[in-house]
């Protein structure tokens, strides 16, 4: 299941006009043309930026995510309508043979068991060629990004065409271990409507997830920074190598 903050309509719909600076993702078209992908998959794929971004440059985009409210914002973007769209997730993937699949904006980090995620790993795998690439970002958990996403840090209020005045805020519910829950609050301010999202992400360090990617049939490549975000995230780079351990 998605969180509300995805799967709401009225969230998803806010999605890209609280974050319209998408340049994070300059990074990852980049090496889809350093990696000579023509055929991509974008897991996670949210409201659908990256896999437009890419379908408008020529390239066949499978893009999967559970939440049907995102989805239904991505289905009305420029190059849409050249992107296959899935409403589920790694593990229920139809036959694929891509060239390389994307997890972007910290997707790697909403799977909070080690069922979960390596059955998301195992999943990609399907779907990748022999030789094909994985690539990921994950906060670096030494750095404790979490302890920044306070109400005052977070806060936001912004007039958006057609809606009205926006308010909305992170509060850290609790931070137990590699897990960290905060709560998203938005104030429709038109109405008076108030909708809560809890969110927990899970920070896993460097050698687990190397670890994990081995036993899951990848090679890890490389570990890189993120250009945008320098000293805060883990990129990986893997190579589907062999079948799953």
């Amino acid at each position: 299941m998605s969180d509300a903050i995805f799967d709401d309509p009225r969230l998803a719909a806010l999605y890209d006009p609280l974050d319209p600076d998408r340049s994070d993702l300059d990074v990852y078209v980049v090496m889809v043309d350093e990696f000579a992908a023509t055929e991509v998959l974008d897991v996670g794929c949210g409201t659908g930026t990256f896999a437009c971004m890419l379908a408008q440059r020529g390239i066949q985009v499978t893009a999967v995510d559970p939440a049907a409210a995102s989805l239904d914002v991505a289905h009305n973007k420029p190059g849409a309508d050249r992107v296959r769209w899935i409403c589920g997730d790694a593990t229920t993937l139809p036959p694929l043979q891509v060239d390389a699949a994307f997890m972007t904006a910290n997707v790697a980090q909403v799977f909070l068991t080690d069922e979960a995620w390596v059955a998301t790993l195992r999943g990609i795998h399907a779907a990748v060629r022999p030789g094909g690439r994985l690539v990921f970002e994950t906060r670096d958990p030494a750095v404790e990004a979490w302890r920044r996403w306070t109400r005052d840090a977070t806060f936001v209020r912004v007039d958006l065409p057609g809606l009205g005045v926006i308010e909305t805020w992170n509060d850290i519910l609790e931070a137990s271990g590699q897990l960290v829950t905060f709560r998203d609050t938005t104030v429709f301010t038109s109405d008076g409507t108030v909708i809560e999202s809890d969110s927990t992400l899970r920070f896993r360090g460097r050698s687990e997830i190397e670890q994990s990617l081995v036993e899951s049939g990848w090679r890890v490549d490389e570990v890189r920074d993120a250009p945008d975000r320098p000293g805060r995230e883990l990129v990986f780079i893997a190579s589907r190598v062999a079948p799953p351990a």
